[in-house]
């Protein structure tokens, strides 16, 4: 007894004797560390996390923007780049600007952002344009507007279910979230249950909110739907939405928050809502073309002809 005793003792002198390695040594032998000791070791581990990436993954961020001036910057200021750069990502922001003739463009300058534009007036055909300018480096393209009703604090909470191969497409929801400040019109949320409810009937799509401007895409998912996207106005979000369900994409919402616009509305809620029918009833016989290197993307959408 007395000589297990002496060697214990032996032990903690050699734990304790050495204090640049006894964390190592604490944990060679499943030991409790100090409480000094323990402190550097979650900072040593943290900054390891932290730095010693795999892969440093890239985030690239569509802003489309017609006459944003008020809402932009803190768009822009909200996008939480220490945090995305401390969990391994590096992120570029495109402003897609659309014939925007107030100051726009000049915001987008002082932010040091990326901006391209597009002659064509329309969210559908900005949005196109932005999707021709995402890198190949790209592992996740998201979308929101410029006019700060969608809180651009929040891409975590798009990103993460992308990240952990949970889907391959992310819709934030207003339904299921936080609305702000009566932003959302009780005509135009009786308008969206009807739409969402058609597209969860007929098109088998597990969403919440069809007519929401914020979405988070794996990358190869834009790659494979822009060729196929052809609205030009505000009808651009049932028609990716509905030819996603068409090619057989995992779909799902999160809750998101939802502010008052800053800035003049330039929806028509009579006008593109009948676009937007239209839209809904013209996919339900929609097929998209293949050529010779499409083998994958239709195998998967007869697969999931063939599951309906």
């Amino acid at each position: 007894m007395f000589h297990l005793k002496k060697n214990a003792i032996a032990n903690n002198k050699i734990i304790t004797a050495n204090p640049k390695t006894s964390v190592e040594i604490d944990f060679e032998n499943h030991l409790p560390l100090p409480f000094t000791d323990r402190r550097a070791c979650d900072r040593r581990f943290t900054d390891r996390r932290a730095c010693d990436r795999k892969k440093i993954k890239k985030i690239t961020i569509l802003i489309p923007c017609y006459n944003e001036e008020k809402g932009l910057g803190n768009v822009i200021d909200g996008v939480p780049l220490k945090k995305l750069v401390y969990f391994g990502y590096k992120t570029e922001i495109i402003v897609i600007n659309n014939n925007s003739s107030d100051n726009t463009i000049k915001i987008a300058r002082e932010k040091g952002v990326k901006i391209v534009s597009e002659k064509k007036q329309g969210k559908g055909n900005a949005l196109k344009t932005g999707f021709r300018n995402v890198s190949n480096d790209t592992d996740y393209v998201l979308m929101l507007d410029g006019d700060n009703t969608y809180k651009s604090e929040e891409i975590f909470r798009l990103i993460e279910p992308l990240e952990n191969g949970f889907c391959d497409v992310i819709l934030g929801s207003r339904l299921e979230g936080k609305i702000n400040d009566r932003s959302f019109s009780l005509f135009n949320r009786i308008g969206n249950w009807l739409f969402t409810f058609f597209i969860r009937r007929f098109y088998f799509a597990n969403i919440t909110d069809t007519c929401t401007g914020y979405f988070a895409w794996k990358k190869k998912v834009v790659d494979e739907l822009a060729p196929h996207i052809k609205s030009s106005g505000f009808a651009i979000e049932v028609e990716m939405i509905t030819k996603m369900a068409k090619l057989g994409y995992k779909m799902y919402s999160v809750p998101i928050t939802y502010d008052r616009r800053e800035g003049h509305s330039k929806l028509s809620p009579i006008l593109d809502g009948a676009k937007i029918i239209c839209m809904l009833f013209k996919n339900l016989t929609w097929k998209p073309s293949f050529s010779n290197d499409d083998s994958k993307i239709e195998k998967r959408y007869l697969k999931n002809l063939v599951k309906k």
